[in-house]
């Protein structure tokens, strides 16, 4: 299990998101951060690394940038970013906590399978350090307003970070498309499930050269009243805990009578 962080102004936090060093989102959540505790430290993507998932750079080498005293860049996929930031740059101690985002855009349903910022508070998982994903859905005309985030932020940070949580398991945080004023309460709910599909979209470059272009195109769909999907919609805060293991225990025993064996777990 992993205990109660005590006394947060005490606590290491790494800042990171998949949005890039220079996005808005990232200084939001510094700032966040920041009002938690003075020991916080960003190491984020050198540019955009949306919908990088849980990759791996594993076949060039990385590069470091320092941006200042505690600020750097890794020219690689915010997963890296993160192992990185633990076992070379804050080698000596590690985060006591990650916080990941603030994404441009929601972070919702089947998003988390594709999100680099899921994947970068994954990755704090994996390593046994306490991680929060935190985003910000657009508003109608597709602009963003952190307000309502930096405002209700730090007291949801400080409540999760008061909880015992079982190891192996993230917080996905998502903000409403609304005014802070208009903000709702935070409601702890499931993924939701959405309609989604694949377009394919040809083309033919300057050069001459065909190429193609993968579209994703996704519903509001959703089963159920207590989804993530659903609590944002209306306004809500979203709250979903993860968790790295993705056996379907369910299904053990079904699975396992097709090959003569009986499991009971």
């Amino acid at each position: 299990m992993l205990e109660p962080i005590p006394d947060l102004s005490q606590a290491r936090i790494l800042v990171t998101n998949d949005d890039g060093y220079d996005a808005e989102g990232i200084r939001v959540l510094e700032r966040i951060a920041l009002s938690l505790s003075g020991d916080v430290w960003v190491v984020a993507p050198a540019s955009e690394q949306s919908a990088a998932s849980h990759s791996l750079t594993l076949r060039r080498p990385l590069h470091i940038e320092r941006k200042g005293r505690r600020h750097f860049t890794v020219d690689g996929t915010p997963t890296d970013c993160v192992l990185v930031a633990c076992h070379h740059i804050l080698k000596d101690r590690w985060p006591d906590l990650v916080l990941s985002g603030i994404n441009l855009g929601a972070n919702l349903a089947e998003d988390v399978l594709y999100s680099g910022t899921v994947a970068a508070a994954m990755e704090g998982a994996v390593l046994g350090v306490r991680a929060i994903a935190m985003s910000q859905a657009r508003m109608p005309d597709g602009s963003l307003d952190f307000s309502g985030a930096e405002r209700r932020g730090p007291a949801i940070v400080k409540a999760l970070c008061d909880l015992t949580w079982r190891r192996e398991t993230l917080m996905n945080v998502n903000f409403p498309a609304v005014t802070v004023e208009g903000m709702g309460p935070v409601r702890v709910v499931k993924l939701g499930r959405r309609g989604s599909g694949t377009e394919i979209v040809e083309g033919v470059s300057p050069g001459g050269h065909p190429h193609i272009w993968i579209g994703q195109y996704l519903t509001d769909e959703t089963s159920g009243e207590n989804t993530d999907q659903t609590v944002v919609g209306e306004g809500g805060i979203a709250v979903t805990p993860l968790y790295l293991d993705m056996t379907d225990v369910a299904g053990i025993e079904s699975t396992a009578k097709a090959f003569g064996e009986k499991i009971t777990l």
